[in-house]
C-alpha cells in the first residue's frame, strides 16, 4: 500500500479488474503496412514518437509534417524527416542507443488513430530525403530546404486504435475546448518551470520579458 494506492503488479492481478480482449481486438495486429493504411498514413500530418533511453527512461516527442510527410518506403519500412526544433536530441539519442520505438498517427478531424512498434534507425544521404516535404515548408507550395537526416521504421506491429479516447477527449470538438483565456499562457508556463532550473539561463526575460 502506498499514499496514491494499493500497486498492482502482476498481469493476472491486472486480468482480475479488465477482462480478456475481444478476439478481434486480440488478433488485429499486423507486421506489414497494408494498403488501406498507407492512404491514411499519406494524410496524416500529426504523430507522436515514443523512445526510451539506455538506462530505460522513456520519452515521447511531438512530429507535425506537411501531408507526404510520412512515407511509406515498402511494406515493411516507414520514413519521416528531420525537422527545426529544441536541438536537444532526445529521440535520436535514444533510438542510437535503443531502436525500439511506438508510433501513434492521427489525421485531423477523424477520429481513428493508427498504431506502429517497431525499430528505427537515423539515416543520411537517403535517396528519399527529395521526396519529403522541405524544413521550414509551412504553407501552401512552400518546399523549404530538404532534411538533413531522415529516421526509417522497420515495422513490427501495425494495428488500428479505435477512436474512442478522441472522441472522450473532445479533440476534434470545438465545442468542448476550453476557452483561450482560461489557459496559462506560454510566459506563464516558461516562468513557472524556470523556477526549477539549476540556474537562470541567458537571455531568458529578452525572449519573454515578463511584463
Amino acid at each position: 500500500m502506498t499514499a496514491f494506492g494499493t500497486p498492482v503488479t502482476t498481469v493476472d492481478e491486472l486480468r482480475e479488474f479488465v477482462e480478456e480482449p475481444h478476439p478481434h481486438m486480440k488478433y488485429k495486429v499486423i507486421p506489414v503496412i497494408d494498403e488501406e493504411t498507407e492512404r491514411f498514413l499519406a494524410f496524416s500530418t500529426y504523430f507522436l514518437l515514443a523512445t526510451a533511453a539506455a538506462d530505460g527512461r522513456v520519452d515521447v516527442s511531438p512530429r507535425g509534417e506537411r501531408p507526404g510527410g510520412v512515407l511509406v518506403l515498402d511494406e515493411r519500412h516507414i520514413a519521416f524527416g528531420d525537422r527545426p526544433g529544441n536541438r536537444r536530441i532526445d529521440s535520436f539519442r535514444n533510438i542510437v542507443e535503443r531502436p525500439n520505438v511506438g508510433l501513434l498517427f492521427l489525421v485531423p478531424g477523424m477520429r481513428e488513430t493508427v498504431r506502429v512498434n517497431g525499430r528505427a534507425t537515423i539515416v543520411r544521404d537517403a535517396p528519399f530525403l527529395d521526396d519529403l516535404p522541405g524544413t521550414g515548408a509551412m504553407l501552401e507550395g512552400d518546399r523549404g530546404s530538404t532534411p538533413r537526416l531522415a529516421t526509417v521504421v522497420e515495422v513490427e506491429e501495425l494495428f488500428l486504435h479505435c477512436g474512442q479516447a478522441p472522441v472522450r477527449g473532445g479533440l476534434w470538438k470545438p465545442s468542448t475546448w476550453p476557452e483561450a483565456e482560461t489557459l496559462p499562457t506560454v510566459k506563464e508556463l516558461f516562468y513557472s518551470q524556470s523556477a526549477y532550473w539549476d540556474e537562470p539561463l541567458p537571455g531568458v526575460e529578452r525572449r519573454y520579458p515578463k511584463e
